[in-house]
């Protein structure tokens, strides 16, 4: 992902920044989107949430349900709704390896970020994890807090 940034399109349009707080993610995977031209020019605005969704497999394709995208002003008669489930496109392999980890396994589908990439589509990258207990979280953060310090005292006493 270090790479896109330097492309003049790549551009976050969303990002679910507690996921890999709430979620210890062990496997991502990049996925298409289907949408609608007033979906896209409001992305292009900036104006979407995917904090409180989630991906499903269902029938065999992949759902991403309760992402938020804004209302285009401009498209009044031929607008969209805001929550409605669009699909994702991912290949018939990394579907089947979803739906085993979601269904079998116990895995959660978490979107992580929407973004343009460098040809100017809208992607999005999920993640497959497990949910955190509090004792992990309480973990995750003495151990961010002790690199903080170790990074502090090194800088000080060089």
């Amino acid at each position: 992902m270090a790479k896109d940034t330097k492309d003049k399109n790549y551009k976050v349009i969303a990002e679910n920044r507690r996921a890999r707080y709430d979620y210890a993610i062990e496997d991502d995977l990049e996925c298409g989107i289907m949408l609608e031209g007033s979906e896209v020019k409001s992305l292009r605005q900036g104006g979407s949430n995917i904090a409180e969704s989630y991906a499903e497999v269902k029938d065999g394709e992949l759902w991403l349900v309760n992402g938020y995208i804004a209302p285009y002003a401009q498209a009044k008669t031929f607008g969209h709704e805001e929550r409605r489930r669009r699909k994702l496109l991912a290949s018939k392999r990394e579907l089947s390896r979803l739906w085993n980890a979601s269904a079998r396994e116990g895995y959660t589908i978490v979107p992580l970020v929407m973004y343009f990439n460098h040809r100017g589509m809208v992607k999005l990258k999920v993640g497959v994890g497990k949910g955190k207990k509090v004792h992990d979280k309480r973990e995750a953060a003495a151990k961010r807090d002790w690199q903080r310090q170790k990074s502090r005292l090194l800088k000080e006493h060089g």
